[in-house]
């Protein structure tokens, strides 16, 4: 896919759009809007690159389903978004913002939205900052992850096995600050779900 090449097929509206043109990354609730995108890493001793595709909650940053592989296609956006369903309560139907890609217009991934009743939203046409919020992610994890660290003869599958346990480490140990009440609270998004009763 290539926003200079037309489009493939009629995009979902940008939900998340406010009318002055600024994006609502909040939620007010877990389940309630999930961002995803894909991003890949190059290692150096492994001619082939690895991709992650994360499906992130806006209530608080938590990656609920994710996918990691060596070739960016439908099954691995796929695997992610049936991986955050797999989270879903009864009654709840997220918005799933995404950007204008190929992954998110396959006739897979409308049937996983349609099949769970999420509220497919895309970014506006060649506009990278309305999928800000899991660009941030990506940016985070890049820096405490990726970066700064010696790659040399690890293998994509390490890589991707590293990645995971970084991912479940980032949701359950991970401190991050929350604003609650005019104050800053410290927590891991785990604790803070079971300390709010949103998680058992």
């Amino acid at each position: 896919y290539s926003s200079y090449a037309g489009e493939i097929d009629a995009p979902a509206p940008n939900l998340l759009l406010r009318a002055d043109g600024t994006h609502d990354f909040s939620a007010g609730r877990p389940n309630e809007a999930w961002v995803s995108d894909v991003t890949e890493f190059r290692l150096p001793d492994d001619g082939r690159k690895v991709y992650l595709s994360p499906v992130v909650d806006l209530f608080d940053g938590k990656p609920v389903g994710w996918a990691v592989g060596t070739s960016p296609d439908a099954r691995l956006t796929e695997s992610s978004l049936e991986m955050a369903c797999a989270t879903l309560g009864e009654g709840e139907a997220p918005v799933a913002h995404t950007d204008r890609g190929c992954h998110y217009r396959w006739p897979g991934w409308k049937a996983i939205c349609g099949r769970h009743g999420l509220a497919r939203s895309m970014s506006r046409k060649g506009t990278s900052p309305d999928n800000a919020a899991c660009e941030g992610f990506f940016g985070r994890l890049k820096v405490e992850f990726f970066h700064g660290r010696d790659w040399r003869g690890v293998s994509a599958e390490r890589f991707a096995a590293e990645l995971a346990e970084w991912i479940r480490w980032y949701r359950e140990g991970r401190l991050k600050a929350f604003d609650e009440g005019g104050r800053k609270v410290y927590d891991t998004i785990a604790g803070r779900r079971r300390r709010l009763g949103l998680a058992a």
